[in-house]
């Protein structure tokens, strides 16, 4: 399918298509405020990344604690990420965006505040609850918006690149932020110890980050309630949604297995966690043999941290001419995964030259370097061409439901290759899995899907109020 191609039958609920309004956002309003959302809902938590086992540990949890509120978040994102997208497909984008919001709120003042295990493991899990709730309803608030604008045929792939840019730059700067703020309240007069000290040690200088965070939250939480207007739905009841949220889900699913190039775009996200957790897990382990320290290794992997967010954020700008030069969504798609198994297979191929004090060489490091900016310049780069092409197979009343499949496979992939990376040889047998996996996604995408508007159709499932089903309809002409 190609970006001009006529749309086909998708995923679809108890809201219906989008319709258009004369009063509906222009495109290009609805895009800035689609970048601001993404901007202020990651700023908070890239800002809390940093310094987050540092005050776990600090607080006197062990590893194994630490871990158990680390799984806190991953357990309750995933088991809520389809039943969250249903929601947002059923109640409507502005109120599940600020429902996520508010409980990173919360989620942020427990994290600083909470001493005890079971305090800062709730936290932990309200993150990871918003995380869930979050996955799906600002991109597809800013897709209905267009529709509902410029009808079914226009252009998505900038506004999705723009979000994702948006993005990777709130992380990265979160990320600075997050790391220096802590050392930066300990220089001079040492206001960090005099804030501990005045609050009985409630407040330290690692929870300075997550209280900052709380007020981007504030500000979030009034930027959508105010800037993301939505057309009316139908006033949903108890009943309704516990009818409507499953039946969304099913169809999503559906969706899944029955349409090759949505099933192509989910097992293409599979790849891209495969390759994050890859990265994510075993470049600390490459920074601390290259310093010959813990302490300035984990200085190292902040920074590479920051590095590869914005190594995305370019990669999200290449998008579009990339696209153009390519011919295409799908072409770019393979582009982009193809440059990022290419770059898992180059730290791979370079693991074996990596010794506890460091590579053997300048080239080894030089070529590590490459390898780790193509992961994320290619990730990048892939990522709205191919939820453009998801947003053309799906309409409104399902479209948050499909960002939350997409997600959900990106995490559970994701989490098997960690586990069974984790028993395989150290040095590159490890990075060469995730690498496989990625170019395994990558080749998917050689060969282009059949002709438009040739999709299977997917079932409607039932409305809010109703469990009677009702036939597909065409929808709509990504993150």
């Amino acid at each position: 399918m190609t970006d001009g191609a006529t749309p086909t039958t998708g995923v679809t609920g108890g809201a219906g298509p989008a319709p258009r309004a004369d009063d509906a956002l222009d495109p290009l309003t609805a895009r800035r405020r689609y970048v601001v959302v993404c901007a202020l809902f990651w700023l908070p938590l890239g800002m809390a990344i940093a310094p987050m086992v540092a005050l776990l540990t600090e607080r006197g949890l062990g590893l194994a604690a630490v871990a158990g509120c680390v799984a806190a978040h991953s357990l309750t994102a995933a088991v809520l990420e389809l039943p969250t997208g249903g929601l947002s497909d059923v109640l409507g984008r502005r109120a599940v965006l600020a429902a996520a919001g508010l409980l990173d709120l919360v989620a942020l003042v427990l994290h600083a505040l909470g001493t005890t295990v079971w305090v800062l493991a709730l936290g932990m899990a309200l993150k990871g609850a918003g995380r869930a709730l979050s996955s799906g309803p600002a991109e597809a608030w800013y897709v209905d918006t267009v529709h509902a604008s410029a009808g079914p045929d226009a252009a998505l792939r900038t506004g999705l690149a723009r979000g994702n840019a948006a993005t990777a730059a709130a992380l990265a700067a979160g990320v600075l932020v997050g790391g220096a703020l802590p050392w930066l309240l300990g220089l001079g007069p040492d206001v960090g110890a005099r804030v501990e000290e005045a609050t009985g040690g409630l407040v330290l200088p690692l929870s300075a980050p997550a209280l900052l965070g709380v007020l981007v939250e504030v500000v979030f939480l009034g930027y959508v309630l105010t800037a993301l207007p939505e057309p009316p739905r139908p006033r949903a009841t108890l009943r309704g949604v516990l009818r409507g949220v499953p039946a969304t889900v099913a169809a999503g699913l559906r969706l899944g297995g029955t349409d090759a190039l949505v099933r192509r775009i989910l097992l293409g996200a599979a790849a891209a966690g495969s390759a994050l957790v890859t990265v994510e897990v075993l470049t600390p382990g490459r920074a601390v043999d290259l310093t010959g320290a813990p302490e300035t290794g984990a200085v190292l992997f902040a920074g590479l941290a920051c590095a590869g967010f914005l190594c995305s954020m370019a990669g999200s700008n290449l998008a579009p001419p990339l696209a153009r030069l390519a011919g295409g969504s799908e072409r770019a798609v393979l582009a982009g995964l193809g440059a990022a198994a290419a770059g898992l297979l180059l730290l791979g191929g370079t693991a074996a030259a990596w010794v506890p004090s460091g590579p053997s060489g300048p080239v080894p490091l030089a070529l590590a370097v490459v390898g780790y900016a193509l992961v994320y310049v290619g990730l990048g780069a892939a990522g709205p061409s191919e939820n453009e092409l998801l947003h053309r197979r799906v309409d409104s009343a399902g479209r948050a439901t499909a960002l939350s499949v997409q997600s959900l496979a990106l995490q559970l992939v994701g989490a098997g290759t960690g586990l069974v990376a984790g028993h395989l040889p150290a040095g590159a047998p490890r990075w060469l899995l995730g690498g496989t996996v990625m170019l395994a996604g990558a080749l998917l995408w050689v060969r282009r899907t059949s002709a438009p508007g040739s999709a299977p159709t997917a079932p409607e499932p039932a409305t809010p109020e109703s469990t009677a089903p009702a036939g597909a309809h065409p929808v709509e002409t990504t993150s």
